[in-house]
C-alpha cells in the first residue's frame, strides 16, 4: 500500500543562513544545497535576490543560480520587489518566491513599504509571470501575529489568500514568521483555507521560537495540509522580526512524518549528514531537537 506523499521544501540555504553571525560564500551555500539534494530533498529555497547591503549573506544568488542550472531538483528564489524579480529571471530563475504581509507594522520593516504596496508589487509579478513562463509562490508573512502591531486577524489571511490564489499564484505559504502560533489556531485558521481552496495550492511555514514548531506541523496535517517548509538544522530567524528563532528544524519535521507513516521522499541519514555540514559551516547552529536521539539511532543501525 503506497504511502501518502508530503512535499517539504528546505528554507536553509536562504531563510536559514540570512540571519546567521557568520556569512557563507555562494559556494558554502551550493555545497549545502548538494548536500540536500543528496539526502533526497526536491524542493529547495535556494537564495534572495535582495540588496547585499540589506542581507549581506545572500549575496551572490545569480551565481547559485547559474551553479544549479540544469540539476534535478525544485530550486526557488525569494525576490522583495519587481527589481528582484528582473534579476532573478535574469539569472535564469524557473521558481520565484514573493513575500506579502499579514501586518502593516511588519511590512514596513521588512519591506519598507505598505502593506497594498507589497501586495500591488506582487500582484504584478504574478501577471509578468505567465509571460515569462516561471512559477511563484507567494507567502503570507506574519500571518498570526507581529512583532509590532499584534494578533493579525484570521479574516486578513484568508481574504489575501483567495485573491493571491485568483490571481495565479501556485502556491500560498502561510507563514508564522515570529513563532507565536499554536496548534489551536493554526487547525482553525488552515481548515479555513483548506475547506475554501483544497490543500493542493496550500504550504506552511512555521518558526520554532515557543517550541511549538513540530505541534503546529501536526495540527496543519491534521487540516490536509501536504506541504510545508522547514530549515535544515533548525538554522533561521528574521533580521528584521524581533524575538524570531530558527524554523522548525527539517530533520524533526521528516523524522515525524516517516514515523506517522507518510512520504517524504527523504532519507534522514542523508539529511544528518546535511544537518552536519549546517552546523560546521555556520559554527552555530545545533541541529534539531531530536537530532541526540536520531544520532544515536543511525549509528546504531550502521
Amino acid at each position: 500500500m503506497s504511502r501518502e506523499k508530503v512535499i517539504i521544501q528546505d528554507v536553509g540555504p536562504r531563510d536559514g543562513l540570512q540571519n546567521q553571525p557568520k556569512i557563507l560564500t555562494p559556494q558554502q551555500r551550493v555545497h549545502i544545497v548538494r548536500a540536500l539534494m543528496a539526502a533526497g530533498v526536491e524542493h529547495i529555497q535556494v537564495g534572495s535576490f535582495v540588496s547585499p547591503k540589506a542581507v549581506p549573506a545572500m549575496a551572490g544568488a545569480a551565481e547559485i543560480v547559474s551553479e544549479l542550472q540544469g540539476q534535478p531538483g525544485q530550486f526557488s528564489v525569494l525576490v522583495p520587489n519587481v527589481k528582484g524579480y528582473e534579476l532573478a529571471i535574469e539569472a535564469g530563475a524557473r521558481i520565484i518566491e514573493m513575500v506579502v504581509y499579514g501586518s502593516e507594522g511588519f511590512s514596513q520593516a521588512n519591506a519598507h513599504m505598505s502593506r497594498a504596496q507589497s501586495e500591488a508589487a506582487c500582484m504584478e509579478i504574478l501577471d509578468r509571470s505567465v509571460e515569462d513562463d516561471v512559477r511563484i509562490i507567494t507567502t503570507i508573512s506574519t500571518s498570526f501575529d507581529c512583532p509590532f502591531d499584534g494578533v493579525v486577524e484570521p479574516a486578513v489571511v484568508e481574504a489575501l489568500t483567495a485573491r493571491l490564489l485568483e490571481r495565479g499564484s501556485s502556491v500560498v505559504v502561510v507563514a508564522d514568521t515570529i513563532g507565536s502560533a499554536d496548534p489551536a489556531r493554526v487547525r482553525k485558521l488552515m481548515n479555513r483555507l483548506v475547506g475554501d481552496h483544497g490543500p493542493d495550492h496550500l504550504c506552511c511555514h512555521f518558526h520554532d521560537t515557543r517550541a511549538m514548531g513540530l505541534a503546529n506541523v501536526f495540527a496543519s496535517l491534521e487540516s490536509g495540509v501536504r506541504r510545508f517548509d522547514a530549515s535544515v538544522a533548525g538554522v533561521g530567524g528574521c533580521p528584521f522580526a524581533p524575538g524570531a528563532s530558527g524554523n522548525v528544524a527539517t530533520e524533526d519535521v521528516v523524522m515525524m512524518l516517516e514515523q506517522m507513516g507518510f512520504d517524504t521522499g527523504i532519507d534522514q541519514r542523508g539529511l544528518m549528514e546535511a544537518s552536519q555540514l549546517v552546523a560546521e559551516l555556520t559554527e552555530n547552529a545545533s541541529g534539531g531537537r531530536a537530532a541526540p536521539w536520531l544520532r544515536q539511532m543511525l549509528e546504531a543501525s550502521s
